[in-house]
């Protein structure tokens, strides 16, 4: 046998390009042995190893990384790369390049290996139940473009064959054209701390930037952008450095208060208030609300009314109850008796500034829930109830004359017009 490998070799130094060619091809055929052997045995040995670990339930995360596969490429790059100079009769300008090229495919791979366990260090992470409070995304993110950036420097000095501390000493002179390419990602980096360390803003937070037209919750925080999914299921992208440089209203405090806010206005129409009588105090005290309140004003009202004396005797001396007091103190009693309203929070009726458009009536109170759906049921019901109710009080709910009460208000005069000019002695002025 090792006649026959020598006198191989001997044939073969009569030909010595043709035992360069072979040598070559030897060697790319055991650095694809090698890689398929790595690939097919020990990824699938680590794969099983890491499904025994508490990591089991990320296998599927790891494979999809690719982080053991380009690993495993390294090691057809090495045998390359020590194997290009036992290759007889090649040029030694051919083994330094592909020697090169080699080291250059090492470092990029390792950068790449890198990177990708740090996404899935993040994908990791991000299955914790509080991940969003605290996202590290950017920060993998920021990591990621030094390790890039470190990889290009070490790749062209190694290219080159050069040291890179020269390419290092080169990037002092263009450091401010670096500032001028990377201010958006430094501004980003510097924006992403400050959303981080103050805890400006989560994952699931509810914002609002109406310049940016974004209204909806927020489903990503990267280093760049931060997506928001607005209730049309419409997503906007807003710029990481936008969010510390604009307004911005997040709803969270609303969300972990565990109420929401009622504040609207009924209109009232103002010619309908006035003082009630004693038939209207009765028909009133019909309310279960309003009983205790009536009998109790009843008391405070004489017992005022008798200090006056003489005077007390006119009606205008003396205090009396109104429709739209009795009403404002029947309101505040049924919210604080609804079961949809947050009694432990701000709960008031009151009275705005008087408008042309009637007189409002503001309600200021809380829900005891923060889902939308609920809440706006809530509201809805309320203000139906005490629409329905206001005859009771004898008031009125002010709206601007409509085409329908234009039309009754020309069926009402037309009759009128036309009984007059039936009447003898009548006449009418004609254009």
């Amino acid at each position: 046998m090792i006649d026959l490998y020598t006198d191989a070799q001997e044939w073969l130094e009569h030909y010595p390009y043709l035992y360069t060619v072979i040598a070559l091809g030897l060697l790319i055929l055991a650095a694809w042995i090698a890689n398929w052997i790595v690939k097919k045995v020990l990824i699938r040995g680590l794969l099983r190893l890491i499904r025994a670990t508490p990591l089991g339930s990320g296998s599927s995360e790891v494979r999809q990384s690719h982080v053991i596969s380009r690993l495993a490429n390294v090691v057809p790059a090495i045998i390359l790369s020590v194997g290009i100079g036992l290759v007889p009769g090649m040029p030694e300008v051919v083994v330094i390049v592909v020697r090169n090229v080699c080291s250059a495919f090492i470092i990029l791979t390792i950068a790449l290996a890198i990177t990708n366990t740090l996404t899935l260090i993040n994908t990791i992470y991000e299955r914790r139940p509080k991940a969003h409070l605290k996202p590290v995304k950017g920060y993998v993110q920021i990591v990621n473009i030094v390790i890039y950036a470190l990889a290009t420097i070490l790749m062209i000095a190694t290219l080159i064959d050069r040291s890179p501390l020269i390419l290092l000493s080169g990037l002092g002179a263009m450091a401010a054209v670096l500032m001028l390419i990377f201010q958006d990602t430094l501004l980003s980096l510097v924006a992403s701390v400050q959303i981080s360390s103050n805890d400006i803003l989560r994952v699931g937070d509810w914002i609002e930037m109406p310049a940016l037209s974004a209204d909806g919750d927020v489903i990503d925080i990267a280093l760049h952008t931060v997506k928001v999914q607005n209730w049309d299921k419409t997503i906007t992208t807003i710029p990481t450095k936008r969010l510390i440089s604009e307004p911005l209203k997040n709803w969270r405090g609303m969300q972990e208060s565990g109420g929401r806010r009622i504040k609207r206005s009924i209109m009232l129409d103002q010619q309908s208030v006035h003082f009630l009588d004693s038939d209207e105090t009765s028909h009133l005290r019909r309310f279960r609300l309003l009983k205790e309140y009536l009998n109790g004003k009843q008391d405070e009202i004489e017992a005022w009314n008798k200090e006056l004396l003489e005077q007390g005797k006119e009606p205008v001396n003396t205090r009396r109850i109104t429709n739209i007091g009795t009403f404002r103190a029947y309101v505040e009693r049924y919210l604080r008796s609804h079961p949809g309203i947050h009694q432990h929070m701000t709960l008031m009726v009151r009275q705005m500034n008087p408008t042309a458009d009637g007189l409002p009536l503001e309600i200021y109170c809380f829900t005891n829930t923060v889902s939308w759906g609920v809440y706006e049921g809530i509201q809805s019901d309320i203000f139906d109830h005490l629409f329905a109710i206001l005859p009771e009080f004898g008031l009125r709910v002010y709206q601007h004359p409509s085409g329908m009460d234009l039309r009754d208000l020309r069926d009402i005069r037309l009759p009128s017009a036309a009984n007059a000019e039936s009447e003898p002695g009548v006449t009418s002025l004609g254009t």
